[in-house]
């Protein structure tokens, strides 16, 4: 995305005021799945451009619109960020959807989730896997999670990084509450199509020393 600074008139029309309204959110939810505060506005701008382009007369709730087109452009952002680093994207973090999907696609996405975090509950402690789903999953700077998980800067790096080794080494054998699996996949989901985050913060962090964990390492 190319930066750009966005202008709007001086007597703003209706959907310029509901864009202007809902831009800090927007900023908000970008700067927490990038984590950086140029590319966040990068998203932002598309964003902007998106709504401009849209068809308003169809669209019954502009803020929900608006969320979900921020937290889809800042997902893809990121992923691309994976891709040009030819880094190890997580494998279990579906593709973006549009909006306009078929019932079928949605079903393959909740299937794709819910096999990738009963992947994680397998083989994760709780707090390697807040942390990797946290960076991972949705981008979140160091600086967050280590607010978010209580520990210093350099545990909750190497929180990830044990959390990516016991991935590739296919470590499972944590057993694995039902009730807390169908949470985790719900406010993943719940997420991932709102980019309300807070909600997905709070299942990953409840309860972590009181969790097992699979052979600490």
């Amino acid at each position: 995305m190319n930066t750009h600074v966005i202008e709007f008139a001086q007597v703003p029309d209706e959907a310029t005021s509901v864009f202007i309204h809902a831009r800090p959110g927007l900023l908000r939810i970008a700067h927490r799945i990038v984590g950086n505060a140029t590319e966040s506005e990068d998203v932002i701008q598309e964003a902007w451009l998106r709504w401009q382009r849209a068809d308003r007369t169809v669209v019954r709730n502009p803020s929900a619109l608006l969320r979900k087109t921020t937290v889809r452009l800042a997902v893809n952002l990121v992923q691309s960020a994976w891709k040009r680093r030819e880094s190890c994207a997580t494998p279990w973090l579906p593709e973006p959807m549009d909006g306009d999907v078929t019932p079928e696609a949605v079903a393959e996405r909740h299937d794709a989730v819910d096999r990738a975090v009963l992947l994680l509950m397998e083989t994760l402690t709780p707090t390697q896997r807040a942390a990797y789903v946290l960076r991972e999953g949705f981008g979140y700077p160091y600086s967050r999670i280590s607010e978010l998980l209580g520990l210093g800067a350099a545990n909750t790096r190497q929180q990830v990084s044990r959390a990516q080794d016991r991935l590739d080494a296919d470590r499972r054998g944590q057993p694995v509450d039902s009730a807390a699996h169908r949470r985790l996949v719900q406010a993943f989901l719940a997420a991932a199509q709102s980019g309300d985050l807070a909600p997905l913060e709070a299942v990953l962090t409840e309860g972590r020393d009181g969790n097992s964990s699979p052979c600490r390492k």
